[in-house]
């Protein structure tokens, strides 16, 4: 898998006013008509346990430029941190932040939850909305070799 190189993106949402994000490098088109997309979250991460509550997210599209983005989303736990300190975030009409500084993003509205037993579970979403601005160069898993989760895979939430 690892010689698919695959974008990595910064998945956020709010439930109850509690924000969550992180690092994703299991996500997809889905489908063309209409507009789907699919995300797969971890269930070792807080950003699952709010995102089973949540009815919208973001798809942060991370440039090449974006490593700290990366770092800061994908080794440190929201439990035990709050990620989005600092940072220019502004929030979609739904109140999912939006991280400024990644322009490439979808917005997007949870319509299925399918958990097939492993480690990650899939939501497929609608595509509410696209935007993006200027030159593009993901910043890809080969990227994030250097980076340690904030969480382990086995570390699965027992009740979300």
């Amino acid at each position: 898998m690892s010689s698919t190189n695959s974008a990595m993106i910064v998945v956020t949402t709010v439930a109850e006013d509690e924000p969550a994000g992180c690092l994703v490098g299991f996500h997809s088109q889905s489908g063309i008509s209409p507009e789907r997309y699919c995300l797969w979250l971890s269930k070792a991460n807080h950003t699952y346990r709010v995102g089973l509550r949540a009815t919208h997210f973001a798809a942060h599209f991370l440039t090449a430029e974006d490593c700290a983005l990366a770092d800061r989303f994908g080794t440190q736990s929201g439990e035990d941190t709050d990620k989005f300190a600092g940072l220019e975030i502004d929030s979609s009409p739904h109140g999912v932040p939006l991280i400024a500084s990644c322009p490439h993003r979808m917005l997007l509205e949870r319509i299925a939850v399918l958990d097939a037993g492993g480690d990650h579970v899939c939501l497929t979403t609608r595509v509410l909305s696209a935007h993006a601005e200027g030159q593009f160069e993901p910043f890809r898993l080969s990227d994030a070799g250097h980076l340690s989760p904030g969480r382990s895979s086995e570390e699965r939430a027992v009740q979300p």
